[in-house]
């Protein structure tokens, strides 16, 4: 079931390696499923309860610590040996009186790492504040140093066969984008909307389907566009509305985000002249960028872009994207946003989303693009517009 080859694996976590020796970490404690994922293959609906990779300066191979029902999992998913597959017991999951870091401290205790600089990922959606004080008071004599998105950095510049897979989740954005444009109408209940979305990520093409997304799609509607980050209802949509599409395709774990706005019937002035100052400003950004700039440069062609016609945006405009699981299809690295001075590489990808959102409306139109090495490559090929119904 691996979806790389194990040199590639074994690579990764070479990379990693030289990124701990040069920050002092000699065992970096992994609990980001996308990190685990991207070291070991791991890959499954087990984030909910605590689990990680250890990573050892001088052990070949990771050590994977997690649920006991779930160590089969890992033996079908990775490509670890079974003496680095190590579960708990399920007594540890959800308890008042013990955590599953207290298992994991015993087991750095049992291998010889009770003394060394610990690195973990403060900063995690998955490491709680009770795994560090679990850790420390299991591990008194080591040094904690915070490692919070050391494996993240490595994952920034993407494999051949990573880029691969995201040219199959832009197929699958494409066909979900466009589903959710023939779905929405007058009298159409959002929420059948979303169902026709869902079923077009996940079914895909009839050489490949896809997996869940990381962000279930967002559907603000009406006054609403005037933010980004709403889901569904199960209300109709009526003469007039727009409506903000965001979502993905995804494909073995890797995104290509995409957004898209709708009006039905009759769009307003305001959002008329919105739309044409997103797209200008957007195509001028992608039409400019080049390896070799830093985010921040990226950033300002888009704000002298959207200045000349009075507008502002406060908000970064992009990120750097691929694999992930709940609850982002981010990385959490390089932002496109004033004072990122990350120098864009070949094979980053970049979620590219300049929107503007003003008091009663809002206009999105993105693109994921792949820096190459005179310039970029757009991962969908979708049309770039406001869409009139």
């Amino acid at each position: 079931m691996l979806s790389f080859d194990i040199t590639e694996y074994q690579e990764r976590l070479r990379n990693v390696k030289q990124k701990m020796a040069a920050e002092g970490i000699d065992v970096l404690l992994i609990t980001d499923p996308a990190n685990m994922n991207y070291l070991s293959g791991y890959d499954g609906w087990s984030f909910y309860v605590h689990q990680m990779l250890i990573v050892i300066l001088d052990e070949e191979q990771p050590f994977w610590i997690g649920r006991g029902m779930d160590a089969r999992g890992a033996e079908y998913t990775t490509w670890l040996d079974s003496d680095h597959i190590i579960p708990y017991a399920d007594d540890y999951v959800h308890s008042t009186v013990k955590h599953p870091m207290d298992f994991a401290a015993e087991i750095l205790k049992e291998i010889g790492q009770a003394r060394r600089t610990i690195g973990v990922e403060m900063d995690s959606f998955y490491f709680t504040a009770q795994s560090l004080e679990s850790l420390r008071k299991g591990l008194p004599e080591a040094t904690f140093k915070n490692a919070n998105v050391l494996v993240n950095w490595v994952r920034i510049i993407k494999s051949p066969r990573e880029i691969e897979y995201i040219r199959k989740a832009a197929v699958l954005a494409e066909l979900a984008m466009q589903k959710a444009i023939d779905s929405i109408d007058v009298g159409v209940r959002e929420c059948d909307v979303v169902a026709n979305i869902y079923h077009a990520q996940i079914s895909g093409t009839d050489q490949f389907g896809g997996d869940y997304p990381a962000i279930v799609p967002m559907l603000p509607s009406g006054e609403q566009t005037s933010t980004p980050h709403l889901t569904w209802t199960d209300s109709r949509y009526k003469d007039g509305d727009s409506v903000i599409i965001e979502l993905a395709g995804c494909y073995k774990r890797y995104h290509c985000p995409m957004a898209r706005t709708v009006v039905l019937n009759s769009p307003t002035q305001k959002e008329q002249d919105l739309s044409k100052v997103v797209l200008e400003g957007l195509n001028e950004t992608l039409d400019s960028i080049k390896p070799g700039m830093t985010c921040e440069d990226v950033e300002a062609i888009w704000r002298k872009s959207i200045e000349k016609s009075g507008f502002k945006k406060e908000s970064r405009i992009g990120y750097s994207t691929g694999l992930n699981y709940p609850p982002d299809w981010g990385e959490r690295t390089a932002s496109l946003r004033p004072g990122d001075k990350t120098v864009l590489k070949p094979n980053m990808v970049f979620h590219l989303i300049p929107a503007v959102w003003l008091d009663d409306c809002g206009i999105e139109i993105s693109q994921t693009f792949r820096v190459t090495e005179n310039g970029i490559e757009t991962m969908t090929q979708f049309p770039r517009q406001l869409f009139i119904k």
